[in-house]
């Protein structure tokens, strides 16, 4: 705990005061500690300090230790209070869409005392929640950059996009609308520096093109068809969450082909971290309910074989 807090606080004043320690205590506290595994775990700065990177592996396992604790001690007041405990879940846009409503509802039917939070956000933020153990698993990608130590990486389908835009959009009325006039409406795209956007507005340079102008970035999802319904954008999104919106008669997809497809997305557990009963039976039903989602389409038998 004073090691996470002098991370935070970056002063060890502050975090034997968060602790309900005193500074002397707290400074042989982490000189023992120090003395005890051979080396520096902080530097010593004018106005501070700083972790090194002996520190840094300890203030990460520290987390996990904690973590870990909070759980049990979360798991045992579930099981004294009658319930079946808690499992976290991440998950991208698409298969949050897809994949996840019928697995908890078969995870609600056969576990119905099972607590579940889900969070919904990119790849990259849910890697982070998972090596901080505020998620149990998530259903997402593995990039080059990601660091895929202590992770496994089952995967499931390759995600397609589509463009969408509102209802009686003028581009709507065009049989087969192609880049060139794609690329001089506005739209609302994923943020700068994410694998989607860099990949959409390469699809144009490769055409020798430029890329739309005028764009309005958000990694929020739900704000899109808010979006589009007052103006002439378009956006592009996963084709789950087009169909979704598209379902409820909230936006229309446009009829273009788009070569800006996503990688291979799927599950994603730590291997250094055992998971807890629920988060077992939570990974179970989004298995089962993985292979009637994203099983291949019947391919229809050829004659004479």
């Amino acid at each position: 705990m004073l090691l996470i807090a002098i991370e935070e606080h970056g002063n060890i004043h502050r975090a034997a005061e968060s602790l309900n320690m005193s500074q002397p205590a707290a400074s042989k506290l982490l000189k023992d500690l120090e003395e005890l595994m051979g080396v520096p775990l902080f530097e010593r700065l004018p106005r501070g300090m700083r972790p090194t990177w002996y520190g840094e592996s300890m203030i990460r396992h520290a987390r996990i230790a904690l973590s870990s604790l909070d759980e049990a001690g979360a798991e045992i007041e579930a099981l004294k209070a009658g319930h079946a405990g808690n499992v976290a879940i991440g998950a991208i846009a698409g298969p949050a869409m897809t994949l996840l409503p019928p697995a908890l509802a078969q995870l609600n039917r056969d576990h119905p005392d099972l607590r579940v939070s889900v969070l919904v956000e990119s790849s990259d933020v849910l890697l982070e929640q998972l090596a901080h153990n505020r998620i149990d698993l998530m259903i997402g990608r593995l990039f080059a950059r990601h660091d895929k130590r202590n992770l496994h990486y089952e995967p499931l389908a390759e995600e397609e996009v589509c463009a969408i835009a509102r209802p009686g959009h003028p581009l709507l009325a065009l049989k087969k609308p192609g880049l060139a006039e794609l690329a001089q409406l506005p739209w609302v795209l994923p943020p700068e520096g994410s694998v989607l956007r860099h990949r959409f507005e390469l699809m144009f340079q490769n055409a020798g093109l430029e890329p739309p102008r005028q764009v309005i970035g958000t990694a929020a999802l739900v704000m899109v068809p808010r979006l589009l319904q007052d103006s002439d954008h378009l956006a592009v999104v996963p084709v789950d969450v087009a169909r979704h919106y598209a379902g409820h008669g909230m936006v229309r997809v446009v009829p273009v082909d788009l070569s800006c497809r996503m990688a291979s997305f799927g599950f994603i557990t730590r291997t250094d971290w055992l998971l807890s009963p629920g988060a077992r039976n939570a990974l179970a039903a989004l298995k089962d309910a993985a292979q009637r989602v994203y099983a291949p389409a019947a391919k229809p038998a050829r004659k004479g074989g």
